[in-house]
């Protein structure tokens, strides 16, 4: 490719990557179709391979993430990035041979007796396009990735612009594993995703905002691309009466704290009972105290990603902040901030948060919690709904029938009781958003089926079926009272 960057600049864009782009894709495109049956054997070769990948280059990969944030957890870049990354690999490994077999099908009364079969044999699409977010680069790479490879297609894939250090690793480490016939990563910024989104491939897989997925969608529809849309918006987290508090503040301060808040599942906002505001919020302060008792030189705290998503998050509370919240600086150290090397940021509580407020109106991706009382579960309900339907949604409580009204009064893409995100780890959960959350959905087999083309296969007798029910020329009395049988209630 003709685009360069270095770490922390975006990549020149040069008008012949667009050729460039084009000329993989058809060569991709070429080379799947004379592969053509993708066999079970090839494609748990490239699963093993992309294991390969990850595991021989776990250090490089963890050190490119820190160099890209500023400071990032090395134990938690290896849960959330190289372990995560394994195990969607791992499980398509030791399935695919089940997920590769034809479904039967059954047949209506009386054409399975006279021998005809139905069947639906799941086909690889051929080149799927990943468009790769900044916040969990390697895994939200290689998660679809598992998907991809296990239903036999070949892949082009685009990493964000601004983690350039992981983005590059990613494409030299790839290319030494595999051709770039089957895998190829393109870098660059945005002029390049631009160019790559509107490429016609046989899918597109984008994660990320849900403003850009505007124009990815926009752009795929030119060549009616089908998506899988994963975004994000405002995932609630209620806490119920009924539940442990101390248990549920420690849960959804990990869940807030983990990547610094920077994760499209993480809890956004909290809707919690009047009377038990100032518990939860002392719940929530002991919790991050106990975990990060420091913060800017703690290793294990991870920074914001540059001054410019430091600054965005540092308005949403100046702006709360004027319209009246009252904002609860989780600095359990009182470490002085203004003089860090990094863009690291404690747990800030915003209590009392109106709708007015840029805090409750964007998703936050970051160490900014607002928290919102209610009166009722009803009242709960109704502040969730009245929102756009949220990517996760969490419940804390022992209250079976509570759990039960909220699970079915709320369109949520996925759901977590009793703690956060937890969900998206279940590999034979699919995970995916609804609305402004995202489209379609992955993970285990229904990645599987979303990156396969399920044809459907009949299989005739050597009865003549039409002429034996009627439905065959010259139509008469046969037809008539065939007819009669099946136009009835």
């Amino acid at each position: 490719m003709a685009s360069t960057a270095t770490a922390g600049t975006p990549a020149i864009w040069d008008a012949r990557d667009a050729a460039a782009m084009q000329d993989i894709l058809q060569r991709q495109r070429v080379a799947f179709t004379a592969e053509l049956p993708i066999s079970a054997a090839s494609r748990k070769d490239r699963l093993r391979r992309a294991i390969a990948v990850i595991l021989d280059n776990k250090d490089r990969f963890t050190a490119a993430l820190s160099e890209d944030f500023g400071h990032r957890s090395t134990e938690m870049s290896m849960v959330t990035d190289i372990m995560s990354s394994l195990k969607p690999l791992k499980h398509a490994l030791k399935h695919l041979d089940g997920w590769m077999k034809p479904e039967s099908r059954p047949l209506d009364f009386p054409l399975w007796l006279l021998g005809a079969r139905a069947r639906v044999e799941f086909q690889p699409k051929g080149v799927i396009g990943i468009i790769s977010p900044w916040n969990f680069p390697i895994n939200l790479t290689f998660g679809p990735l598992a998907g991809v490879l296990a239903a036999g297609n070949r892949a082009m894939i685009k990493p964000s612009e601004f983690t350039p250090v992981t983005a590059e690793l990613m494409k030299t480490t790839l290319a030494a594993a595999f051709d770039d016939s089957e895998i190829a990563v393109i870098t660059g910024g945005s002029e390049a995703g631009k160019a790559f989104s509107e490429l016609a491939f046989d899918h597109l897989v984008f994660t990320g905002g849900t403003g850009i997925a505007r124009h990815v969608m926009a752009a795929a529809a030119r060549n009616l691309v089908p998506l899988t849309l994963e975004l994000g918006g405002k995932s609630p987290t209620i806490i119920s009466r009924s539940a442990d508090i101390a248990a549920a503040t420690e849960r959804v301060a990990m869940g807030k704290m983990m990547n610094a808040g920077q994760i499209c599942l993480a809890p956004d906002y909290l809707l919690v009972p009047q009377e038990q505001e100032a518990a939860i919020v002392e719940g929530l302060k002991t919790a991050t105290a106990k975990m990060y008792p420091t913060l800017l030189a703690n290793p294990d705290y991870t920074s914001v990603l540059g001054a410019r998503h430091r600054e965005r998050l540092e308005a949403h509370v100046a702006d709360a902040r004027a319209k009246g919240a009252t904002v609860d600086v989780v600095n359990p150290a009182n470490e002085d901030f203004s003089k860090q090397n990094t863009n690291k940021m404690p747990l800030h509580i915003i209590r009392n948060p109106t709708d007015e407020m840029t805090v409750m109106q964007e998703e936050i991706f970051g160490p900014l919690l607002p928290v919102r009382t209610y009166a009722t579960i009803d009242g709960a309900i109704d502040e969730v709904n009245r929102r756009d339907r949220p990517l996760g949604l969490y419940w804390f409580g022992t209250d079976g029938a509570e759990q039960r009204r909220v699970l079915d009064r709320t369109i949520s893409g996925g759901v977590t009781v009793n703690d956060v995100i937890f969900h998206v780890s279940a590999e034979e959960l699919p995970f995916g958003g609804i609305g402004p959350a995202g489209m379609g959905s992955y993970h285990g087999h229904d990645g599987f089926k979303a990156f396969s083309h399920a044809k459907a296969v009949y299989s005739q007798p050597k009865l003549d079926l039409a002429g034996l029910a009627g439905f065959k020329p010259p139509y008469g009395e046969k037809t008539r009272k065939a007819l009669a049988r099946e136009l009835k209630a």
